[in-house]
């Protein structure tokens, strides 16, 4: 008899930790659906369009939606932020000043130099910017995080890796560009092995972007998720003032990573671009 109240209980805990991981699992995927209080939106879904051989998927889902919605965000604080016959900003006008000019002067100066450091900013404002919002709206209700979706940052970082190869290309010419991917001083013999080697590294370094950015805001939902979920497994009011700090001080810290990434995402572009731009640096 004990032994069969062991299994059932056994069971039930089992029951409900699959429970929990599907409703994580729910909140951190991607979706044809937006769950709104009341209403579950059904978004557009269209069947796959061969391009070259390739099925390209257009279907609307939940992470396009936040991500319309980041850039909608980002055209309203520029244009509310922006007054044309302005001269000295004020309130938010001033905010956004503060941060397009410490992008400019310690991130896109500071790793490209001035001439280029001014020609990159609005790309890298773009990047921070964006990056940011779509990070943050993934702590809000109601909206998802697209920077938890890879294939998001896998475009972010190709727009980086196409910048970089253009503008490299544009300043040192395609045979100077990818010579100067090998170290000078490098023996004649090892010289191909070498070039090989520092070819798949600089195609490392922006998949290494890609997944950083991914793996960051996708494991910070997860904790703070599961933290919230042992209310449910436990059933016990010792757990909830526990599991509910825990899960406020993940929710602060989720916060500063959500920035922190943000910045990280742009100081690395800026690195990579103006490596490429100044390779004798």
């Amino acid at each position: 008899m004990f032994l069969e109240q062991h299994e059932a209980v056994a069971d039930t805990a089992a029951a409900q930790q699959e429970n929990i991981g599907a409703f994580i699992q729910e909140h951190i995927s991607n979706s044809h659906e937006w769950h709104l209080p009341g209403l579950h939106v059904h978004l557009p879904h269209f069947e796959p369009v061969n391009i070259l051989g390739v099925p390209v998927d257009f279907s609307i889902t939940n992470h396009v939606v936040m991500i319309w919605l980041a850039g909608l965000f980002l055209l309203v604080m520029f244009t509310l932020g922006y007054k044309k016959n302005k001269k000295v900003p004020s309130g938010f006008g001033m905010l956004l000043e503060i941060l397009v000019t410490f992008i400019r002067d310690d991130i896109a100066i500071k790793n490209m130099g001035e001439e280029n450091g001014k020609r990159f900013t609005p790309l890298l404002v773009t990047f921070f910017m964006f990056i940011w919002i779509a990070n943050l709206m993934g702590l809000v209700p109601l909206f998802s995080t697209a920077t938890s979706n890879i294939n998001v940052t896998a475009g972010l970082a190709t727009i980086t890796f196409f910048a970089t190869q253009l503008y490299g290309i544009k300043t040192s010419g395609p045979i100077g560009y990818y010579k100067n991917l090998v170290p000078h001083g490098v023996p004649i013999l090892l010289w191909p092995l070498m070039f090989v080697i520092e070819l798949m590294g600089l195609i490392a370094k922006h998949v290494a972007l890609t997944i950083r950015l991914f793996a960051n805001m996708t494991a910070g939902h997860i904790v703070l998720f599961a933290l919230l979920g042992l209310i449910i497994i436990f059933k016990s009011y010792f757990v909830a003032p526990v599991s509910i700090g825990f899960a406020v001080f993940s929710y602060m810290l989720e916060l500063l990573v959500a920035t922190i990434q943000a910045y990280i995402f742009t100081v690395l572009s800026a690195l990579f671009i103006g490596m490429s731009l100044n390779p004798e640096h």
